[in-house]
């Protein structure tokens, strides 16, 4: 069963100071996460965290996960930007990005961030937008064919086909781009790679570390590069529905541990360091979208309104996520009504749940729809005019701390020309 980190009571005084929705973070189980992380790689020295900024770009938020030892993965300028301010420097920031504007490798290279490059056509690209090729780069690998691998959200259907996606170079590609990077003066090479999007696994990570371990060994042999760093990414999940279990990250670490030491370590290569770029593990679980019943309607079905909609939680009407739903003050109370839980977009698809087992609710009770702590508020839109909502940080010490109000209708009318 599924508990929400914060108590009815609680919510009745944070939504008297803060009107719903909002998104509400839970300090407390966030630096917990992070440091769980951080000790399941301990063993390996160089080991980092590079959070996906994508997932929650909230300041706050990265000041927080940077107060933990975390770096920062970015894809675009304002996301270069957004960690800049933040307080992240040089290396503590990764730029993956993919169909590169000019102007944003630039400022990758300005901030000395370690450029991840998509495409073998991006070596020249940035050469020449910059002038030269930095002396520590990654690129991004591709293994093509299908990765399936324990359990994902929706049964593999999210990132499961390298063959389909639009990311990252191919074999013989990797090994022309590191030959091609040494000559033009890298002297520090990164692997990197992205294979299935919210595992449920404890061999996810494991079995990616192999290929790509391997991938890293023979790459130093065929090229004479010295590789010092391999990044896995993300993709280790959380388990939005109940009855799923949790990975273990202390298990998982063992995992990549026995890989290393079995292929890098053989190979000379016991010095390279391991990194992530973890955004929904870190986060998902401690973020929750907070929403008010509003109406009923009882026609072909039984239908509840709540004040929030997709504008501010994307993921159910994209692609029909689930994602919990606790009516506060009812947990223990029967799941004996059938809803529809709605938002009031001018699209059939805004709903939260369909179909959903819940108890009786009333106008007026606020729910708390749950791992909205990344790929939330991020996903954000002003469709229909409807405007973003407020995110709130549960303190560690119970207070609250607004770290992003909610927008205004004059937000939405600033960048009109009238």
């Amino acid at each position: 069963m599924k508990k929400p980190f914060v108590t009815l009571s609680q919510l009745e005084a944070i939504t008297a100071q803060y009107p719903t929705p909002f998104h509400l973070y839970d300090e407390k189980g966030i630096r917990e996460n992070a440091r769980r992380l951080k000790a399941a790689f301990a063993w390996n020295p160089g080991y980092k965290e590079f959070f996906a900024v994508k997932a929650t770009p909230t300041p706050a938020i990265l000041k927080m996960l940077h107060e933990e030892g975390c770096g920062v993965d970015c894809s675009s300028l304002t996301e270069l930007m957004m960690s800049d301010r933040c307080g992240f420097r040089g290396e503590e920031i990764m730029f993956s990005s993919n169909d590169t504007p000019a102007q944003e490798f630039a400022l990758a290279a300005k901030l000395g961030a370690t450029i991840n490059l998509d495409d073998i056509t991006h070596i020249d690209f940035l050469k020449n937008t910059i002038g030269y090729i930095p002396k520590k780069i990654s690129c991004r690998y591709n293994p093509g064919g299908t990765f399936t691998l324990g359990e994902s959200e929706e049964g593999f259907q999210v990132m499961d086909n390298p063959g389909e996606a639009k990311y990252g170079m191919t074999r013989p590609q990797i090994a022309e781009a590191f030959r091609r990077l040494k000559e033009l003066g890298a002297e520090e090479l990164g692997i990197h790679a992205f294979l299935a999007s919210n595992t449920l696994s404890n061999d996810y990570y494991p079995a990616l570390a192999k290929i790509l371990f391997q991938l890293a060994a023979e790459l130093k042999e065929e090229t004479g590069c010295h590789i010092t760093f391999i990044n896995l990414s993300g993709g280790v999940g959380v388990p939005y529905r109940p009855e799923q279990e949790a990975n273990d990250i202390a298990v998982i670490g063992k995992g990549v541990r026995r890989a290393y030491e079995e292929i890098l370590v053989p190979a000379g290569m016991g010095d390279v360091a391991i990194c992530t770029e973890l955004g929904r593990f870190m986060l998902a679980p401690y973020g929750c979208l907070v929403t008010r019943a509003t109406h009923e309607k009882h026609i072909y079905k039984e239908y509840i309104g709540v004040d929030a909609c997709a504008a501010n939680l994307m993921r159910p009407a994209m692609y029909g996520a689930y994602h919990h739903i606790t009516v506060m003050g009812k947990e223990d109370a029967p799941c004996d009504h059938k809803y529809d839980v709605t938002g009031c977009l001018c699209e059939n698809n805004d709903k939260f749940a369909i179909d959903r087992m819940l108890p009786k609710i009333d106008m007026g009770d606020l729910l708390v729809i749950h791992d909205t702590g990344a790929h939330g508020f991020s996903m954000g839109y002003n469709y229909n005019g409807r405007l973003r909502s407020a995110e709130v940080l549960l303190r560690e010490d119970g207070s609250t701390q607004l770290i992003r109000r909610a927008e205004t209708p004059e937000d939405y009318f600033a960048t009109l020309v009238w």
